[in-house]
């Protein structure tokens, strides 16, 4: 099942949802990126702080990869974006 589009989305968020050629790029270059070695490894982390916190598969929070404390997916994911240009 797809993520629920959130209702206050980023600037980034906001293009791709207007702009269809753009988005497929982006989910073509991304799916790419994703099946690297790194990348899954990643996700394996923090998938376990997530069973270890309980909050597997219930939906919530992100977890950050610096602290491994839950917080906003908007927060988290805004990490390293916009502000870091």
């Amino acid at each position: 099942m797809p993520r629920k589009l959130v209702s206050n989305p980023g600037r980034t968020a906001r293009f791709y949802r207007a702009n269809e050629k753009s988005r497929r790029k982006h989910v073509r270059d991304e799916t790419a990126r994703n099946d690297t070695p790194t990348k899954r490894k990643y996700r394996r982390d923090l998938a376990q702080r997530r069973r270890d916190l309980k909050i597997m598969g219930k939906g919530g929070g992100d977890v950050s990869h610096p602290t491994m404390k839950v917080e906003s997916v908007k927060k988290n994911r805004a990490r390293g974006g916009a502000q870091r240009k």
